[in-house]
């Protein structure tokens, strides 16, 4: 029989706490090839943010469930599943919503199984983070044990497993934050040098790495944070930029373009998970993150949980200033 869930939801764009409401959605009875999966936690991404915002670059039709990243467990099986049976585990498909209680899902669709145990947090946090973290290190640049990355906001999820990678892989890592705090989790993390952003970063990366090379940047904040992480690399180093937490133009002065022939370029996850060309990699990358996740070489700090009902509180707390850790809503929890 169908059933009735709560979930998240948004009619317009705007500033995010203010668009988000609560809602019951009806969950029809799977068809062939179909199932029925609890959402046991959902992270709140940037991502998310910038969809409710307006300013993401694939917008939804609206009435939308935001979400592009959760962990579910199989409730029901439709017709001719072989695959799944209830109390299997699962990553949410992208782009089905995981701000819900209860979804209907294509079985085919199904990236990421889980084995029993493990943090439901944790691992509600597999399917995009992880994952942008590991392209960027490994799409642009060819590192060699010992080489050093430098990245900023290194304080949010995608920084933290960017470090948690290097360092499982050999490689070292300057972490740039914008505020004192963040050190402990981020050396903890794996990574080799935090500094605090500033006018003369690069300077003081050159004397925490001991003049060393650096060749691929990752540039989460845009605006003149970009010209500072530019200014830290060697000859032909290359910016990835992959968010917009600044609101700003990325910059990077002619002198470092045209003299050191430095390259900026972007990454985009979604792009990247909806091309069809890389389905065979995506399967050997998500079955490597996933190890690692379970290994606990992949984790991140969360900062606190919430259930639907407090959809705005939460996305408030998600945007505010000065978090450390991700906020996740844990949806089978009601208030």
């Amino acid at each position: 029989m169908p059933s009735r869930r709560k979930a998240v939801q948004f009619s317009r764009t705007g500033h995010p706490p203010d668009v988000v409401e609560l809602v019951e959605v009806e969950i029809p009875d799977p068809g062939p090839g179909e199932i029925i999966v609890d959402i046991e936690a959902a992270p709140i991404a940037p991502s998310h943010i910038l969809t409710l915002s307006g300013k993401y670059g694939a917008p939804p039709k609206l009435p939308a469930i935001p979400g592009y990243d959760a962990l579910g467990t199989v409730v029901e099986v439709g017709p001719g599943v072989t695959r799944f049976r209830p109390g299997d585990r699962l990553s949410l498909p992208h782009g089905t919503g995981g701000w819900r209680q209860r979804s209907l899902v294509k079985a085919d669709d199904v990236l990421v199984t889980f084995p029993p145990g493990g943090d439901p947090l944790q691992l509600a946090m597999l399917h995009a983070n992880p994952p942008t973290a590991y392209l960027m290190l490994t799409r642009y640049v060819r590192l060699a044990p010992g080489d050093w990355v430098i990245q900023n906001a290194a304080n949010s999820a995608t920084g933290q497993y960017l470090a948690a990678l290097a360092h499982h892989f050999g490689w070292r890592t300057v972490c740039v934050v914008r505020r004192p705090g963040p050190e402990a989790m981020l050396k903890k993390a794996g990574a080799d040098v935090v500094v605090i952003d500033g006018p003369d970063l690069a300077a003081r990366v050159k004397e925490a790495t001991g003049g060393a090379h650096i060749g691929l940047a990752i540039d989460a904040v845009a605006g003149e944070a970009t010209a500072r992480l530019a200014a830290c690399l060697g000859q032909k180093g290359i910016v990835v930029n992959y968010g917009l937490l600044s609101g700003e133009p990325c910059q990077v002065p002619p002198h470092d373009v045209v003299f050191r022939e430095i390259t900026l370029t972007g990454f985009w996850m979604h792009k990247w998970l909806t091309e069809k060309s890389n389905a065979p990699e995506r399967a050997q990358m998500y079955a490597l993150l996933r190890d690692l996740m379970l290994r606990g070489v992949l984790h991140a700090e969360i900062a606190a949980t919430y259930p639907l009902s407090k959809a705005k509180e939460a996305v408030a707390h998600a945007i505010a200033p000065g978090r450390d850790g991700k906020i996740l809503f844990t949806p089978q929890v009601e208030i």
